[in-house]
């Protein structure tokens, strides 16, 4: 593997700028850490739009539609269209409405939160509604959960009211219906929070992957290149002047590498520089940088 860049000076910043015309940017440890924006990050993002640059910003996050996405950015001090944001809940609704053209008499049965349901609506996609099955199986009565025609995939996300009854129907669904979709919103074992970390959407979907020994038919968010293929498909972006800027190697930087983009890792968030110095790192970047602040260096130049 080639050995990243460390972008370190004010010529490097300025070569990295100009060769990219857009940048896919995570948010949680690239524009902010525990909730506090990362000093000097607002000044480059408002840098690169002056320079003409197109910005998108990614997040595995299915919680929140793009709306919600926007609200947490605005709150930030960022200003931003929901059509910069591709969040993993837009991604699916998006695959199933222009990449595969998801049959409109069928259903999606969702296993998530409200920001998935907000973009299968926005697409015009019928679905479950996120909180249809929130209460739990009562005295052992499984009556109600019966096959349905109509439900053409399960959709599953990040959900604070996962239970039994939402992974029976899922269960049934996919069982009994071998055309019936199995889609994950993102893979992520963890996240975290509050100093920690605790279980992701990955875990969430994963009873339903032992039971049925199936694998999911597609996972939409970062690594996986479902996500980057449908911003191509919907931006026509040239992938060979686009750089995905992460936190974390597993994530960030594998989507890029998965997607044959350009990937730059600032060390404001999860990865570090000495896993990616150690002999043998299995996830390399293409550069690095201590911050993505470190790039108002050039606006002081240019003033």
């Amino acid at each position: 593997m080639t050995k990243p860049i460390k972008l370190t000076n004010r010529a490097a910043y300025q070569r990295f700028v100009d060769r990219y015309d857009t940048f896919l940017l995570d948010c949680d440890g690239v524009i902010w850490s525990s909730n506090t924006v990362i000093p000097g990050v607002l000044q480059v993002i408002t840098y690169f739009r002056k320079k003409g640059k197109q910005l998108l910003f990614v997040t595995n996050n299915s919680t929140k539609s793009r709306a919600g996405n926007l609200k947490k950015l605005r709150s930030f001090g960022l200003e931003a269209s929901e059509e910069e944001i591709f969040s993993s809940s837009y991604t699916a609704a998006y695959y199933l409405r222009h990449i595969i053209d998801f049959p409109k008499e069928k259903k999606v049965y969702i296993i998530g939160e409200s920001g998935i349901e907000d973009e299968l609506n926005m697409m015009g996609i019928k679905n479950t509604k996120a909180d249809a099955d929130n209460g739990p199986i009562q005295n052992w009565d499984f009556a109600d959960i019966t096959p349905d025609p109509e439900i053409g995939a399960v959709l599953c996300g990040f959900d604070t009211f996962i239970n039994y009854r939402k992974i029976a129907k899922a269960f049934l669904y996919l069982r009994t219906d071998p055309d019936c979709l199995f889609l994950l919103t993102n893979d992520d074992t963890t996240f975290p929070a509050i100093g920690t970390v605790f279980p992701g959407a990955g875990s969430l979907s994963s009873p339903l992957i032992i039971a049925l020994n199936r694998k999911p038919d597609r996972v939409m968010g970062k690594p996986n290149k479902p996500m980057l293929d449908c911003i191509v498909d919907k931006y026509r972006l040239n992938v060979e002047r686009t750089c995905m800027i992460g936190d974390r190697l597993d994530t960030d930087i594998q989507f890029g590498i998965n997607g044959g983009i350009a990937t730059l890792l600032v060390l404001t968030g999860i990865s570090t520089e000495k896993e990616i110095l150690a002999e043998g790192a299995p996830i390399l970047p293409d550069y690095y940088v201590d911050s993505l602040s470190n790039f108002a260096e050039i606006i002081e130049l240019e003033n």
